[in-house]
C-alpha cells in the first residue's frame, strides 16, 4: 500500500546551487517563466528524507515540462532576512513558481509575495501564509504516522517501542501524536519511549545524525526494538543505531528504504511514513506551468495519496499480519471510522 512518490534520483550534499535546462521559457504550453525555484529547508539536499523529496519532485517536473530550475541550500545559522534575500534572488531572476521547503520560509514568504504578486509562490508545511499568490502545501502528517504506529506494535517482540522527534515543535507532535494512537490502537498498554533532539531548529535537531543515533542508542538500551523517527537529516543517525543493534527502524517522508545513503542499513527498516512532498512540488508548478496557479491551503491526506506507508521491504511484506493489520488501519482512517490526533 505505497504512496505515488516521486522517484528520487540521487542527491548531493553541497552549499552551491544548481541550474537546469538552459531553454527554459519555452514550454510548449505558453508558459514564460524562467523555471522552478527550490530553496531548501536545514539539512539541504542529500536528507535522504525531507529536502530530497522536493528535489525529486523538483527534477520530475523539469523534466516532463521542459522548464529550467535552480535550487538553493540553506546555510548553517542562517536569519530570516538570509532567506528572504535567497527567495529575493529567485524572483529577480524569473524563477516561477518558488517554493520555501520548510515551515521555516513563512516569514520569508510572506514578505516576498507581497513584492512579487505575479509570481506564485509555495511554502510546504505552513498554513499560515494567506496570499492571492501563495500556495500553503500541507499534510496530514497524524495519518501516516499513525500507520508508523500500528506496524511498530505488530512488529515489536518486547511490546516496547521509540519515537524521536528532531525538534519540540507542534508540527513534529503531529508526528508523535499520531504514532501514538496508532500503538495503542493495537495495544493500548505498549511502552512507548518519546524524544525530542532540540527544542529550536537552530540546535541541530533536523540536521545532526549524530544526536539521533545517541538518542536511538537510548530508546534501545531501555528496551525499545521499533523505532520512528520524524527528524530529517538526523534520522539518519537512528536507522544507522537501530540497524547495528539489530532492531527495526521506521523512516519518514521519503520511501527511505530506497535510498542509497542508507542501502547498508535498509534490512532493518521496517518501512517509512510517507510525505509526498516531491508531489507537492509537482503539482504546484504543473498548475503554474497550465496557468491555473495553485492557491490556498492544499493539504495532502491518505484519501488523496498525500501522505502513506511505504511497503518496499521484503521482510515487511512477508509480515502479513503487519501488513494486513496497516492496510485496515488506513481504509478505517479514510473511512472516517478512525479520526486521528495530532497533538
Amino acid at each position: 500500500m505505497t504512496v505515488a512518490v516521486v522517484a528520487l534520483a540521487a542527491a548531493g550534499c553541497g552549499k552551491s546551487s544548481t541550474e537546469a535546462n538552459s531553454d527554459s521559457g519555452k514550454s510548449s504550453s505558453g508558459y514564460t517563466g524562467k523555471g522552478i525555484g527550490l530553496a531548501y529547508d536545514i539539512g539541504g539536499k542529500g536528507d535522504q528524507s525531507f529536502n530530497d523529496a522536493a528535489y525529486a519532485g523538483f527534477q520530475k517536473a523539469e523534466k516532463d515540462f521542459k522548464i529550467g530550475g535552480r535550487d538553493i541550500e540553506p546555510q548553517d545559522g542562517e536569519s530570516s532576512a538570509d532567506k528572504v534575500q535567497r527567495l529575493e534572488q529567485l524572483a529577480k531572476a524569473g524563477y516561477n513558481p518558488i517554493i520555501g521547503v520548510g515551515f521555516v520560509y513563512a516569514p520569508a514568504v510572506k514578505e516576498v509575495a507581497a513584492k512579487y504578486p505575479k509570481l506564485t509562490f509555495g511554502i510546504i508545511d505552513d498554513d499560515t501564509v494567506k496570499a492571492s499568490n501563495v500556495a500553503d502545501l500541507v499534510f496530514h502528517e497524524e495519518q501516516s504516522s499513525y500507520l508508523a504506529g500500528v506496524a511498530a506494535a505488530k512488529a515489536t517482540k518486547k511490546n516496547h517501542i521509540g519515537f524521536i522527534g528532531g525538534v519540540d515543535i507542534p508540527l513534529i507532535h503531529k508526528f508523535e501524536a499520531g504514532f501514538d494512537q496508532g500503538a495503542k490502537s493495537v495495544n493500548p498498554k505498549i511502552k512507548i519511549e518519546s524524544q525530542f533532539l532540540t527544542q529550536t531548529a537552530q540546535e541541530g535537531g533536523f540536521s545532526s545524525p549524530d544526536k539521533g543515533k545517541d538518542a536511538a542508542n537510548g530508546q534501545i538500551e531501555a528496551g525499545a526494538d521499533v523505532i520512528y523517527h520524524a527528524a530529517g537529516l538526523s534520522g539518519q543517525g537512528v536507522i544507522q543505531a537501530a540497524a547495528e543493534h539489530k532492531v527495526w527502524a521506521i523512516g519518514v517522508d521519503s520511501d527511505q528504504y530506497e535510498q542509497s545513503a542508507l542501502a547498508k542499513y535498509k534490512d532493518w527498516i521496517l518501512g517509512s511514513a510517507l510525505k509526498n512532498v516531491g508531489g507537492a512540488v509537482y503539482d504546484l508548478t504543473k498548475s503554474v506551468v497550465d496557468g491555473k496557479p495553485l492557491t490556498g491551503e492544499v493539504r495532502g491526506d491518505l484519501k488523496s495519496g498525500g501522505v502513506g506507508f511505504a511497503d518496499s521491504n521484503p521482510k515487511y511484506q512477508a509480515m502479513k499480519d503487519v501488513m494486513a493489520a496497516v492496510n485496515k488501519a488506513k481504509q478505517d482512517i479514510i473511512d472516517g471510522k478512525v479520526v486521528v490526533k495530532t497533538q
